[in-house]
């Protein structure tokens, strides 16, 4: 998945990913443009994953 369909199905994601990783809050899925990638470091610290870990986390969404 790459960021385009990320940014297109954010909502949709960011509600699978709080089902799926109940510890993760609003503030860890706030997607704010430019930030993408501390975004995804916040998560990726959070749950243990690496990049490509979490990418496949979203892909299999």
């Amino acid at each position: 998945m790459n960021s385009t369909e990320i940014k297109g199905n954010w909502n949709e994601l960011k509600g699978k990913l709080k089902q799926k990783y109940a510890d993760l809050t609003d503030d860890d899925l706030l997607y704010e443009e430019g930030k993408e990638d501390e975004m995804y470091g916040k998560i990726q610290k959070k749950l243990g994953q690496t990049k490509e870990e979490f990418h496949k986390i979203l892909s299999d969404l």
